[in-house]
């Protein structure tokens, strides 16, 4: 009983360093005054959960902050929902999962991450579970750890609990229990180690053989099934996983000595055990509860920010928070969580009580945080759930246990419907629509097996069941009907009278003879909408090498000695154009035939790195940064250290490298050297975040270098805050470091013209020439004969009877224009000319110096003597 008693210390002390707790100083006050907390959206999951969005608007430090924060609020009273415990995957500790992952596996409408746990370990929660009715763990014999649970009565709960249990053999000995499905801990405040001498039992919930050796214990473990012995491993384990009817007791030091002395293949054993609140005057009946998950400290009791149950200064600062609560009336619960990531800056603990506070929890605990913290929730007539905050890291982790909200309604008639279309469609664009339908109780309707009758007003376009073809350009009112469910959307068509713009995508492009490119055209609309435009709605002319683009891919056959390439795509009579010049991408290191000399440095000393030389199983050689970042303090570097003496040729815009990543969540950089001896710290990737080769590219033209450049390093880093929550100890592979240059884009030079108003002598480059009319004056605007254009600009003229528009194409510039209308389309940009080109003495007439200045002239005017010069 000794043993026992050591269990149940109670007193305050910091949790042993192993659990997720970062180590981070400096909390931040809260200004509660000056606070504003605004609902941005509201939208109901199911019949009895509602999802809110919040933006909290507060003073930290002096400085005007926002944190972006999520609220789902469950009615309990409500029959059709409840709320439970997510596990793992498959509902077993041990097997981490994702929020999303658990949450689309046992088909909540949402959820959240639950309990803290232990890093290192196998991955179980600190804190006790119920879920679905069923003990899963047990609390842990540790201080000030608060739990949530509902009980029969759908009635919430948020307090501390321990545990009492013993196993009793055949002969009436008895041996404490210290819980069930637990992972190794250490006894606060004398730091004992949880599994000495003790006996713990792992049910089926507890998903792998290995039950909690760490090597501080030799196990002694027990086979029981349906309460008799069915075997014992003396000094050794059961090579199972326990079964649904029985479990597997582990036991060390005194317990395997009771074990030997008291235990019997063959003979029962009963389990004697209950979950019982701390404070023996409440009549808490754990055993009819509904659900109990872990959490840490209490936050918020009657309404107000309360003591600390927890130590709070490894978890201070501002960071993503998860928590949990219920309002005074006892009829709502409410699941929280708040971003660190982009402009949402966290909150710290302080922060987060009044948070609580102000959306309505009366009493509340903390749940685990930071790079932890997501929340998922299924959209209204939707089937899954999705990620709907921004994780601290940029992925989602995997962690022990959350907690989901559930439907129980049954279904129910089509309520309404959300039809899903594009924000834009084109003439002869075929676009499949759907729809999203949602029964009286919110919850998704199968669509596949519900039809809808599709329409569209005004004749704007054709309908073959769902597939909608616009025929003219315009406002597109469509309408889907089903059951009792209907819903209209606008859809914009767009022609060339409702767009500003077009633009093909190729800036990063440099081309080489055989290889093919994808160029989409991207379209801008007059209301702001943009859109890449289906490639088989675009027609294309490639001028300057033989070449040809289907189905929005350039191939480049011939560069038949080009330095550069021209793509002129139309969609319905609206153009643009592009010069791609040629070029290649440039490998600077490869190992296999550029190898340039790799050491390896640190900082501090305490951390440790090696490069090696690796070969793919291809044959292919790369290069591997080992590191090792768990010794040291502060900030923490591994570098890959190249040779400063290696030039990179020219200037080039990009610098690209494939990495094999190892989904450490450290920081990828690379040092480059310019030619004034400035460091510059290029970044390729802020969280190394997958696993896997992939190809990384940073832009060189935002650092603005003094060429030449020199490589220095490449390098990862492992930042001080939130160190314990990306790994220590790994390695990357990088090769194919390489650099992308531009060709120069051929540019005409400009001939020096001189004309005067009504006279149809020029000067082109001193040389006298006669046009067939002369310049005239139209409101302030002077008007030149087309024939100009190519006589002295030096541009290629085409002219569209049908559509009465004229083309000027110079170089890279290309200028559409339409007879007696001021628009005009200048390298795929439309504008608006003071005067519209005309018709005079059967010849067109168009303004010189908006056509003269977008082809590339500098155009001056002499009032006196009404002269215009070109240069």
């Amino acid at each position: 009983m000794i043993l026992q008693t050591k269990w149940r210390k109670m007193s305050c002390i910091i949790l042993a360093a192993a659990m997720l707790l970062s180590p981070w100083a400096g909390m931040s006050t809260v200004n509660a005054a000056g606070d504003t907390l605004t609902v941005s959206s509201e939208e109901t999951l199911t019949s009895g959960a509602v999802l809110k969005k919040y933006v909290w608007n507060t003073t930290r430090s002096n400085k005007e902050i926002k944190v972006n924060a999520n609220v789902v609020e469950v009615d309990l009273t409500n029959p059709y929902v409840k709320i439970d415990v997510m596990t793992g995957t498959e509902n077993q500790f041990t097997r981490k999962q994702t929020v999303l992952g658990m949450a689309t596996e046992t088909k909540a409408v949402a959820g959240v991450n639950g309990d803290f746990y232990n890093t290192q370990a196998e991955g179980v929660p600190m804190g006790p579970q119920i879920s679905n009715g069923q003990l899963m763990a047990t609390p842990p014999y540790l201080p000030g750890f608060y739990t949530f649970a509902i009980d029969k009565n759908n009635k919430p709960i948020v307090d501390l609990f321990t545990f009492k249990g013993s196993m009793i053999a055949r002969d009436g000995a008895t041996y404490p229990l210290g819980g069930i499905n637990k992972t190794y801990y250490w006894f606060e405040p004398d730091g004992e180690h949880s599994h000495i001498d003790g006996m713990f039992m792992y049910t089926s919930a507890w998903g792998q053989v290995d039950r909690s050796n760490d090597g501080v214990t030799v196990p002694t473990e027990v086979l029981v099934q349906n309460g008799v012995v069915v075997r014992i491993a003396d000094n050794g384990i059961i090579d199972m996983i326990a079964p649904k009817d029985g479990y597997i007791l582990r036991a060390s030091g005194k317990a395997a000595d009771f074990v030997r002395e008291h235990v019997k293949v063959g003979e029962p054993i009963v389990a004697d055990y209950q979950v019982l609140p701390q404070d023996p005057s409440k009549t808490y009946d754990a055993k009819t509860f509904k659900m109990m998950i872990g959490g840490h400290t209490i936050l918020v009791d009657e309404g107000q920010p309360t003591e600390f149950s927890r130590e709070v200064a490894s978890l201070c600062c501002t960071r993503s928070r998860t928590a949990l609560g219920y309002s005074k009336d006892e009829k709502t619960a409410y699941i929280i969580t708040a971003d660190y990531s982009g402009e949402s800056k966290g909150l710290s603990m302080a922060e987060l009580q009044q948070f609580m506070i102000k959306v309505g929890v009366w009493k509340g605990l903390n749940l685990d945080g930071g790079g932890s913290t997501q929340m998922v929730a299924r959209p209204l007539g939707e089937t899954k759930p999705v990620l709907i905050n921004k994780t601290e890291t940029g992925i989602q982790r995997k962690v022990v246990n959350g907690v989901g909200v559930y439907s129980l309604a049954p279904k129910g008639e089509v309520k309404g419907l959300f039809i899903q279309t594009p924000n834009v469609l084109f003439i002869g664009e075929q676009a499949q629509l759907s729809f999203k339908a949602y029964d009286e109780y919110y919850n998704p309707v199968e669509t596949d097996k519900v039809a809808a009758q599709w329409a569209v007003a005004d004749n704007m376009g054709t309908f073959k069941d769902n597939v909608f073809t616009p025929a003219k350009a315009g406002t597109a009112k469509v309408t889907a009907v089903s059951g009792k469910g209907s819903s209209s959307a606008d859809i914009e068509v767009a022609g060339r009278d409702q767009l500003s713009g077009l633009k093909i995508s190729a800036n990063q492009l440099a081309l080489t003879e055989g290889e093919s490119y994808k160029v989409p055209v991207v379209a801008t609309t007059k209301s702001g909408k943009t859109r890449e435009v289906p490639p088989e709605l675009i027609q294309w002319e490639v001028l300057g090498i033989q070449g040809e683009v289907k189905n929005g891919m350039l191939t480049v056959k011939s560069m038949a000695g080009s330095s550069a390439a021209q793509l002129i795509a139309k969609y319905d009579g609206f153009s643009t154009i592009t010069t791609i010049p040629v070029g290649v991408d440039k490998i600077w290191y490869n190992l296999d035939d550029k190898a340039v000399m790799t050491l390896s440095d640190v900082k501090p000393q305490e951390v440790t790195a090696a490069v090696y030389v690796r070969s793919s199983e291809t044959g292919n050689k790369y290069l591997e940064l080992n590191y090792n970042f768990t010794n040291g303090k502060g900030n923490k570097w591994a570098y890959a250290t190249l040779d400063t003496g290696i030039l990179v040729e020219g200037e080039p815009q990009y610098m690209k490298m494939k990495v094999n990543g190892d989904e450490s969540l450290n920081w990828l950089r690379a040092e480059i050297v310019d030619n004034s001896g400035k460091v510059h710290y290029v970044d390729f990737a802020r969280s190394i975040n997958w696993t896997g080769w992939k190809l990384l590219m940073a832009d060189l033209t935002e650092y603005k270098m003094a060429y030449p450049i020199r490589v220095k390093s490449v390098y990862v880093v492992n930042e001080e805050i939130g160190q314990d929550e990306r790994k220590a100890v790994s390695k990357i592979g990088i090769d194919d470091i390489m650099f992308t240059y531009r060709g120069p884009v051929p540019k005409q030079s400009n001939n020096a013209i001189q004309l005067t108003v009504n006279k149809k002598e020029v000067t082109v480059n001193g040389k006298a020439m006669t046009l067939e009319q002369a310049p005239v004056i139209v409101k302030d605007n002077t008007l030149i004969p087309i024939r100009f254009v190519t006589d002295a600009l030096g541009g290629t003229v085409r002219w569209d009877d049908a559509e009465r528009k004229v083309t000027v194409i110079r170089g890279d510039k290309m200028v559409d224009l339409w007879i007696d209308n001021p628009d005009l389309i200048v390298n795929g940009q439309r504008t608006t000319a003071e005067v519209a080109p005309t018709i005079m003495k059967d010849l067109t007439m168009v303004p010189l110096r908006i056509l003269s200045e977008n082809l590339g002239w500098k155009v001056t005017w002499d009032g006196k003597t009404q002269q215009i010069k070109l240069q």
